[in-house]
C-alpha cells in the first residue's frame, strides 16, 4: 500500500501533462479501489446542505449592522450621533439618532424578513427525503445527509438532490429525459446518457456490486461544461476508462421526466453543486445617477466642513474681547478657563458639525431605494409589454438600474432570435449545382401551396443521383435532434404520412427546420434507438446507421460532424457548418457553383449551411477513435485537445451542397430601430452570421438605409491592403464630410448628410485588439473608435461570444464613457449582457440563459422601444428631480441655521425645535417627493412614444449636470435668505413688555427665539412643498392628498405639540408658540409674502426659459397647454383641472 501511495503521489504531482490539483477522486459507493490499482486517499467534501441565507440567529444583528454602516451616509450619521452623546452639543442626540434608527430598523426588518424566507426554503430543500443504496438495499434519508460517493435512486418527476453521474436507468438504451426549467428556464426535454459500462445495472444489488472510481474537475459554476472520467474495475486489474462529459451529468434542481427511475453517484453536494455556485451574485452595476448622487454628497460634505470651520474661527474672533467671552450672566469656571485652547476649538468644531449635519440627507437613500423598488413594478405591470403568443411578460431582475434605461447611448443587439424570430423555415437546398425548393414547412406545419417537389434547374443525371441521396442522408443523420416519444407507433412500422407527423425537439431551430425540410424531399428521420439512427427513404424502406461518434458543434469551429456506419459496413463522416468553415476543408465537389448560390442566398438574408462528407476505411476510423479517446479522457485542457482532434479529423472533405433557411424578422423590429435612432441612440448588431446574411437583415430592419454608404473592415479587405492603410482610408472617408457627426445628427436620418454604415468581422476585430509588436494597441483602437463614432450604424459579423463582450467593453471604456445596453436571447450573448451597463435578455427559443443573467428581460425586441423611450425616460426624470430636490430642501433647512449663528454670538444655539429637526426629512417633506418620483409624467406616454427625439433632452445625465446642481443649490440658498431675513426684518424693532415678554413694535406680536425659528420653519415647509407642486405636471387624487395632506399634518402636529403639556417632556419650550404666532394677522401676511417671494425666481426662470430657449420637451408641453386653452369654453375660461394632464393608468 505504501508503494502504491508513493506511486500515486508521484503520478499526481510530478506528471507534466495534467495538473492534478484541479481534480478530485470519488469512490463510488465509498468502496476502496482493488489492491495495486491506486491508493485510497480519503477526501473531505461538504455535506448536501444548501445555505442560501446570509444570516443566522446569532450573527444577524452584528453582521447586518456592519453591512449597513459600510454605506458612507449611515456611517457619517453614526459618527454625528456618537459626537452628540460624547460632547455637549447644541442639539439632542435624538435629532440624529431617531432618523438613523428609523432607517437602520426599516432596512434590517426588510433584510431579516427576506432572509427568514430563504431559511424556510433552505430547510424545506434540505429535509426532503432521498433514496440511497446501502448494502444492496434502498434506504430513505434526508437530503442534507447525502455525501459525495453515495449512490442515489431518483424516480420520475423527482428533482435530483445533488449533482450526479448517471450510472443506469430503467430504459433499455441507458438514457433518461430531463427538464432544467429551474436552472436555465428551458422546458424542453434533454436526453442524458448513462456510462456505457454501467447502463446494464438495473437493480439495487447490481449497482451495489459496482467497483469504480471517478476523477473529475473541481466544482465549476458553468452549467453546460463538465470534464471527468470513470475507471470501472472488473475482474482484470486494469480498469476500463470511459470519458465523462456534460451528457453524463445530472444537475441538482433538474427534474427526471419520461423515465421510471435512474441510479447515479453523487459527485458534487451542497454548496459545491453547480446550481449553488450559480447563486453567487453578478458584479454590482451602478447607475450614472447613483455616481452623481455620491459626488454631490461629497460636495455637500465639504460645504458642511467649511461652514463648521468658518463658524469655529468666527466664534473665537468674536470672543477675543473679554466681555463677550464671559458675559456677567455666564461666568466660566476655573477648570473651563484652564482648558486647552485647541481641545476647546476642536469640541466647538464638532458641535458646529452636529448643528449643520442635516445638510446631508440620510433619508434620501431610503427614499431612493423605495422609489427604485416600487417603480420597477411599472414595467412588470405594463400590459402592452406582455406577449400573448408566448404568455410571457417583462421581468425585472434588478431595480438598481431603472434610471439608466433613460440614459442609453449605444445598443448592442444580437441578430438571430433578437431581431429575427428564430423561427426557421426551410427555403431551398443546392446539390451539385442543382437547386431544390420544397413547398414551405415550418415547425411541423405544412404551409398551403403546391404539392410535391419543385426543382429549379434541370434534374441531375444518374451519376449525380448518388450524391443527391447522400446529401439527404447527411442532413437526416448530422444533427442532435430528439424525436418525441410515441408509444403507439413503432418507428420501423411508420408509414410515410405518420413519419411526417414526427415531432422533433432540438436546442437549435436550424436543425429542426433542415430535418423537416428534407422530410418534404423524401427522406424522414425516425429516431435514435440503441445507438442506431433510423431514416425512411423515398422507397419507404427503413435504413439503419450505427452512430459511432458525434463531433459536437461549437461557436469557434462553426460546424458539427457525425461518424456513422451503414448496414453494408461503409463508414461515413458527414459534416455541416458555415461556408467559411467548410470550403477551406473541401478537396472535391462543385465548389464554385455552390459558393455562388450560397452568396446569392446570403444577400437575400437567408441563413446558409454547407454539407460535406468523406468515406473512412477501418484503419482511418481506428486512428480517429484513438485520437478522440485520448482527448476525451483528458482532465486538463480537454476542450483544447478535442478541438485539435476535430481539426485533424474534419479535413479532405467532398462538398455535397448547401441549404438555405429563412429566419423572419420580428414584428416591428424595423420600427423599433428607427425610433431608437431618432432618439439619438446608436444601434450596433453583433452576430455570428456571415456578412451578406447579416447585412440583408440590417437593410430589412432599417439599420442600414438605401442612402447608407457601407464601409467594410473585413478580412478580405485587409488581405488586399494592410490594416493600417484600411483604417486610415476609412477614417479619411468618414471625416471628409463636415468633420465629426454630433449626437443630434448622427442617426443618419437627414437627407443632407452622408450616412455611413460600417461592417467589421471577427477576424478584423482580433487584429485591431491585438497588441502591436511595440507592445501598444491604442492607436488602432482609437482610429477604429473614431470611425465608429462617425457611422450611423455598425454591423459586426462572424463574432465569437467573447468578441461581443470585447466590443461592448471597448465602447464602454472609450473617452466619452457612453452608457451601453446589450440585448440578446442566447447563451452566447451572456458575456456582452454582463459587460454592458444595462443587460436585457429576450425570453426566446434559445433557453433562458440570457434572461437569467440580464438586468431586465422582455418577450420581444419591439418592447425595447417602450422600455427605453417611455419607462426609461420617466424613471430618469423622476429620480433626478428626487435627488436635486432632496439637496435643495436640505439647503433651505440648514442655511438659516448657519445665518442664525451670526446673530447669537456663534453660541451654537439651534434655530428650530428638536421635534422639527427630527421630523423635517422623515414626515413633513418625505411623502410628496416619493409620490412625485413614482407617478410624475411631464409629458404623456403617447407623446413620448410618438416623438422619440424627446429622449435626447435627458441624454448625458442632463438633469444632474453641475450647472443644474448649482442652480438648485443657489435656489436653496436664495430661499433660505428670504426665509431668514424676511422674518428678521419683520421683527427687527422689539420692546420689552411690563411682564418681561418681547413684543414687536410694528406688529405688536409676542416674539422670541422659538417664534422666530417656527416662523422660518413654517415658511420653509410650505415653500419646499409648493415648489414640488409647481414642478408637478401629472396630477392625481393621490398627489393632491399627499401634498396638501403633508401641509395639513405639519399644522396639526404644531398645534398639538405646542398646545398640550406633554407629561414625558422635562421642559416644553414650544408651548403655545405656534398658536401665539398664528394669532397675529401680520404673521399670516408675512408667511404668504415670503412664500411668494421665495417661489418667484423659479417661476420667472421657468417662464423665460420656456419662451426664449425651450427644450423639445417644453415645446411639446407648451403646444399641449395651448391646445387645452383653445379647447376650453370661451365664456368661463379654462379650469385648472382642464389644463393639467388627465391621470392615466400606467
Amino acid at each position: 500500500m505504501d508503494c502504491s501511495l508513493a506511486r500515486t503521489l508521484v503520478r499526481r504531482y510530478c506528471a507534466g501533462e495534467e495538473n492534478w490539483v484541479d481534480s478530485r477522486t470519488i469512490y463510488v459507493g465509498h468502496k476502496e479501489p482493488p489492491p495495486g490499482a491506486e491508493a485510497y486517499i480519503l477526501q473531505r467534501h461538504p455535506d448536501n446542505r444548501i445555505v442560501s441565507s446570509k444570516y443566522t440567529f446569532w450573527n444577524f444583528i452584528p453582521k447586518n449592522l456592519f453591512e449597513q454602516f459600510r454605506r458612507i451616509a449611515n456611517f457619517y450619521f453614526l459618527i454625528i450621533f456618537l459626537v452628540q452623546l460624547i460632547i455637549d452639543t447644541p442639539t439632542s442626540p435624538v435629532t440624529s439618532g431617531l432618523p438613523l434608527f428609523f432607517v437602520i430598523t426599516v432596512t434590517a426588518i426588510k433584510q431579516g424578513y427576506e432572509d427568514w424566507l430563504r431559511h424556510k426554503a433552505d430547510n424545506a430543500m434540505n429535509q426532503c427525503p432521498v433514496h440511497f443504496i446501502q448494502h444492496g438495499k434502498l434506504v430513505r434519508k434526508q437530503s442534507r445527509k447525502l455525501r459525495v460517493g453515495d449512490i442515489v435512486m431518483v424516480k420520475e418527476d423527482e428533482t435530483f438532490p445533488c449533482d450526479l453521474i448517471f450510472l443506469s436507468s430503467s430504459r433499455g438504451d441507458g438514457t433518461c429525459h430531463v427538464t432544467t426549467a429551474s436552472l436555465d428556464g428551458e422546458s424542453s426535454h434533454k436526453t442524458h446518457y448513462a456510462v456505457q459500462d454501467t447502463k446494464g445495472f438495473h437493480t439495487e444489488e447490481d449497482i451495489d456490486g459496482l467497483h469504480a472510481t471517478i476523477e473529475c474537475e473541481q466544482p465549476q459554476p458553468d452549467l453546460y461544461k463538465f470534464v471527468g472520467r470513470i475507471n470501472v474495475y472488473n475482474d482484470r486489474n486494469d480498469p476500463v476508462v470511459r470519458p465523462l462529459g456534460s451528457e453524463n451529468l445530472l444537475l441538482r434542481g433538474a427534474t427526471l421526466k419520461n423515465t421510471e427511475k435512474i441510479f447515479g453517484v453523487a459527485i458534487y453536494t451542497g454548496m459545491e453543486t453547480k446550481m449553488a455556485l450559480n447563486y453567487q451574485s453578478k458584479s454590482q452595476k451602478r447607475s450614472a445617477v447613483e455616481k452623481s448622487m455620491n459626488v454631490f454628497l461629497i460636495v455637500y460634505l465639504c460645504i458642511l466642513i467649511s461652514k463648521a470651520l468658518i463658524n469655529t474661527v468666527l466664534k473665537y474672533v468674536w470672543q477675543s474681547e473679554p466681555f463677550r467671552d464671559e458675559p456677567w450672566y455666564n461666568q466660566k469656571t476655573e477648570s473651563e478657563r484652564q482648558r486647552n485652547l485647541f481641545l476647546r476649538a476642536f469640541t466647538d468644531f464638532l458641535a458646529f458639525m452636529v448643528l449643520f449635519n442635516y445638510i446631508i440627507p440620510v433619508s434620501m437613500y431610503v427614499t431612493v431605494e423605495m422609489q427604485k423598488f416600487l417603480g420597477s413594478y411599472f414595467i412588470t405591470w405594463d400590459e402592452e409589454m406582455f406577449d400573448e403568443d408566448t404568455g410571457e411578460g417583462p421581468l425585472v431582475n434588478t431595480s438598481d438600474l431603472n434610471e439608466e434605461l433613460g440614459q442609453v447611448e449605444y445598443i448592442f443587439t444580437d441578430k438571430t432570435g433578437t431581431l429575427t424570430e428564430n423561427n426557421m423555415e426551410f427555403k431551398e437546398c443546392c446539390i451539385e449545382g442543382h437547386v431544390y425548393v420544397p413547398h414551405a414547412i415550418c415547425n411541423g406545419q405544412v404551409l398551403p401551396g403546391a404539392s410535391g417537389i419543385d426543382m429549379i434547374d434541370s434534374s441531375p443525371g444518374t451519376s449525380a443521383r448518388e450524391r443527391e441521396e447522400l446529401f439527404f442522408r447527411a442532413l437526416c443523420l448530422c444533427h442532435t435532434i430528439q424525436v418525441k416519444d410515441d408509444d403507439d407507433v413503432d418507428g420501423p412500422r411508420k408509414s410515410p404520412d405518420s413519419g411526417k407527423s414526427c415531432t422533433y425537439i432540438s436546442s437549435s431551430p436550424d436543425e429542426v427546420a433542415l430535418v423537416e425540410g428534407i422530410q418534404r424531399l423524401g427522406f424522414t428521420y425516425l429516431r435514435l434507438k440503441d445507438n442506431y439512427m433510423e431514416i425512411l427513404n423515398r422507397e419507404n424502406d427503413v435504413e439503419r446507421f450505427e452512430l459511432l461518434e458525434i463531433l459536437s458543434f461549437d461557436s469557434v469551429r462553426r460546424r458539427m460532424s457525425v461518424i456513422v456506419k451503414s448496414a453494408t459496413g461503409e463508414i461515413y463522416l458527414f459534416c455541416k457548418g458555415a461556408d467559411s468553415s467548410i470550403f477551406p476543408r473541401v478537396i472535391e465537389g462543385k465548389v464554385d457553383q455552390i459558393r455562388a448560390r450560397v452568396e446569392r442566398n446570403a444577400v437575400e438574408g437567408l441563413r446558409t449551411l454547407c454539407v460535406a462528407y468523406k468515406r473512412l476505411n477501418p484503419e482511418e476510423y481506428e486512428g480517429i477513435c484513438t485520437l478522440l479517446q485520448a482527448a476525451k479522457v483528458a482532465l486538463q485542457d480537454r476542450e483544447k485537445k478535442l478541438a485539435e482532434a476535430y481539426e485533424q479529423i474534419e479535413k479532405d472533405l467532398v462538398l455535397l451542397g448547401a441549404t438555405a433557411v429563412e429566419d423572419r424578422l420580428q414584428e416591428k423590429a424595423a420600427d423599433t430601430i428607427e425610433a431608437l435612432q431618432k432618439a439619438g441612440i446608436k444601434v450596433w448588431v453583433l452576430t455570428g452570421d456571415k456578412m451578406e446574411t447579416a447585412a440583408a437583415t440590417c437593410y430589412a430592419c432599417k439599420l442600414f438605409r438605401r442612402n447608407t454608404q457601407l464601409l467594410e473592415l473585413t478580412t478580405k479587405k485587409i488581405e488586399e491592403q494592410s490594416l493600417h492603410d484600411v483604417l486610415f482610408e476609412l477614417s479619411k472617408t468618414v471625416l471628409r464630410h463636415s468633420g465629426s457627426l454630433t449626437r443630434d445628427n448622427f442617426s443618419g436620418l437627414s437627407a443632407d448628410m452622408q450616412d455611413y454604415g460600417l461592417i467589421i468581422d471577427g477576424a478584423a476585430l482580433s487584429l485591431i485588439m491585438k497588441p502591436r509588436e511595440d507592445g501598444s494597441c491604442g492607436n488602432y483602437r482609437e482610429l477604429f473608435l473614431e470611425i465608429c463614432r462617425n457611422c450611423s450604424a455598425v454591423l459586426c459579423c462572424r463574432m465569437a461570444p467573447l468578441q461581443k463582450a470585447q466590443i461592448v467593453k471597448l465602447i464602454k471604456l472609450s473617452k466619452e464613457h457612453p452608457i451601453t445596453l446589450a440585448i440578446g436571447d442566447g447563451a452566447n450573448d451572456v458575456s456582452m449582457i454582463l459587460e454592458a451597463h444595462v443587460g436585457i435578455g429576450v425570453i426566446g427559443k434559445e433557453g433562458r440563459q440570457a434572461a437569467r443573467n440580464s438586468d431586465y428581460a422582455v418577450p420581444k425586441f419591439k418592447h425595447l422601444k417602450k422600455m427605453l423611450l417611455v419607462h426609461g425616460h420617466f424613471y430618469y426624470i423622476r429620480i433626478s428631480e428626487l435627488v436635486q430636490y432632496f439637496f435643495y430642501k436640505n439647503v433651505c433647512f440648514i442655511f438659516p441655521q448657519f445665518l442664525y449663528q451670526f446673530f447669537c454670538g456663534f453660541s451654537q444655539q439651534t434655530l428650530y425645535d428638536t421635534a422639527y429637526l427630527t421630523l423635517y426629512n422623515i414626515s413633513f417633506t418625505s411623502l410628496p417627493i416619493l409620490l412625485y418620483s413614482l407617478m410624475e409624467q411631464h409629458v404623456s406616454i403617447d407623446t413620448l412614444r410618438r416623438d422619440p427625439s424627446l429622449y435626447r433632452d435627458i441624454a448625458k445625465n442632463a438633469l444632474l449636470r453641475w450647472r443644474v446642481f448649482i442652480y438648485w443649490t443657489f435656489l436653496g440658498v436664495f430661499d433660505a435668505l428670504v426665509f431668514f431675513f424676511g422674518a428678521y426684518f419683520m421683527f427687527e424693532n422689539t420692546t420689552v413688555t411690563s411682564n418681561g415678554q418681547i413684543m414687536t413694535t410694528n406688529t405688536h406680536m409676542i416674539f422670541g427665539n422659538w417664534t422666530f425659528g417656527t416662523l422660518v420653519f413654517t415658511v420653509m415647509v410650505f415653500t419646499v412643498t409648493l415648489k414640488l407642486a409647481l414642478d408637478t405636471h401629472y396630477w392625481t387624487w393621490i398627489n393632491h392628498f399627499v401634498i396638501w395632506g403633508s401641509l395639513l399634518f405639519y399644522i396639526v402636529f404644531s398645534l398639538l405639540w405646542g398646545g398640550i403639556i406633554w407629561p414625558f417632556l422635562n421642559y416644553q419650550r414650544m408651548y403655545y408658540v405656534f398658536i401665539q404666532m398664528l394669532s397675529s394677522g401680520p404673521a399670516w401676511l408675512v408667511i404668504i409674502l415670503l412664500i411668494t417671494v421665495s417661489l418667484l425666481p423659479d417661476v420667472l426662470k421657468k417662464v423665460l426659459c420656456r419662451q426664449l430657449w425651450p427644450s423639445a420637451t417644453e415645446r411639446v408641453q407648451n403646444t399641449k397647454l395651448k391646445a387645452s386653452v383653445a379647447a376650453a369654453p370661451s365664456m368661463d375660461g379654462p379650469l385648472l383641472k382642464d389644463l393639467l394632464p388627465r391621470p392615466r393608468r400606467h
